[in-house]
């Protein structure tokens, strides 16, 4: 076992000083979509360089009301978010680290009770996922509620979803302070459901082929790179997950030929999530190559920082790094509860769970004040 994982690598504009990545985590504690001082205080626990997250990735940003699918998750799209976000950009600086925000719209995962004017949520047809969101009540309890059903984007709707990502990501970049973006593409959110088959019934030259499904995600990316900077974006998917009851026919040819369109984009990095998200590794009846489509991503002249998420021990994270499998691996909940996770992945532990009662809402408990290691 090498020291790899702990070296520093290029990661677009950025040098990283180590391999260890923080992955987004939804915590719901942005009353109104705005980030909070304790917010700020979470994330720049995190961020320093030898002890924390080489690069952390921020919990999922709403690029538009419309694209909320949560209560007291953060956007990016008003000046008071903007303003938050300074906070949390400032701490994690100030501690030597480095931020990317996840852009985010949920497409038909969310509730009429988080939409503007109380509408349907969108999504690229009228099927309703199976599966729930969080909702506040009016006496600040949280809870899960089924989402509603959707209503199928107009074709003439779509470049307005372009434009938001884009403009979100400015937000990001050149108002807020965040290193880079990346893109949302994963978990059965809005792009993943243009994507797949189980969301897309489209017969618009957004929906059928594999081409066409892919086409949303790829505009985005386009136009986020033109917005920032391609140096400045990562792009997170999840070829196999069945997160938010979303699955495709044939995912590999898929994957690949988005792999394929992407490499020529000059990403700083492309971020996947192996298996179904926070379950197995492989999901049962739904085989997938990692290796052809890191492969595919190459030989298209994909350049990036390969990210690999989902299910990682520490040994699996060094042979990862090692064999060149990946160049980064993404650490989700452990980063909750173990602010210091680098430094416990260099010391061989110890490690300590987390308090699963306080992952999603409330204040302080169970978001800062998980200890740190003694030095």
């Amino acid at each position: 076992m090498s020291r790899l994982l702990f070296s520093p690598m290029r990661v677009g504009a950025l040098t990283v000083p180590n391999r260890v990545v923080m992955a987004p985590l939804t915590r719901n504690r942005a009353p109104e979509a705005i980030p909070t001082p304790l917010m700020a205080e979470y994330y720049a626990q995190r961020a320093d360089p030898e002890r924390g997250a080489g690069l952390i990735v921020s919990e999922a940003t709403a690029i538009s009301p419309q694209g909320q699918g949560y209560a007291d998750v953060p956007g990016l799209y008003g000046s008071e978010q903007i303003d938050g976000w300074k906070q949390v950009t400032r701490a994690v600086h100030a501690r030597g680290g480095h931020v990317f925000c996840q852009l985010w719209h949920v497409g038909r995962v969310s509730h009429q009770l988080l939409q503007p004017d109380l509408g349907a949520p969108v999504a690229p047809s009228a099927i309703r996922a199976n599966t729930k969101t969080y909702l506040i009540d009016n006496e600040g309890q949280g809870g899960f509620a089924l989402t509603s059903e959707p209503r199928a984007l107009h074709r003439h709707e779509i470049p307005q979803i372009v434009h938001d990502y884009a403009a979100a990501a400015r937000n990001a970049v050149q108002s807020a302070g965040f290193d880079g973006v990346e893109i949302h593409g994963a978990n059965g959110y809005l792009l993943d459901q243009f994507l797949k088959t189980g969301a897309n019934r489209r017969i618009d030259d957004y929906g059928g082929s594999i081409a066409n499904r892919a086409r949303l995600m790829l505009e985005v990316a386009r136009a986020v790179c033109d917005a920032v900077g391609h140096e400045h974006v990562g792009i997170r998917v999840s070829p196999v997950t069945p997160a938010n009851d979303i699955v495709d026919d044939d995912p590999q040819p898929l994957f690949e030929h988005l792999a394929r369109q992407l490499a020529p984009l000059g990403l700083a990095y492309v971020h996947v999530i192996e298996g179904a998200t926070g379950g197995a590794r492989e999901v049962e009846g739904r085989p997938f190559d990692n290796a052809r489509l890191k492969a595919a991503y190459r030989a298209a002249g994909g350049r990036g920082a390969w990210m690999a998420n989902n299910g990682y021990d520490p040994a699996l994270a060094h042979e990862a790094i090692d064999t060149g499998r990946a160049d980064l691996v993404a650490f989700g909940r452990s980063f909750i509860s173990m602010p210091d996770l680098t430094e416990r992945l260099r010391r061989g532990g110890p490690y300590q769970g987390l308090d699963k009662r306080t992952l999603y809402g409330g204040g302080a408990a169970g978001y800062t004040d998980y200890p740190a290691l003694a030095d």
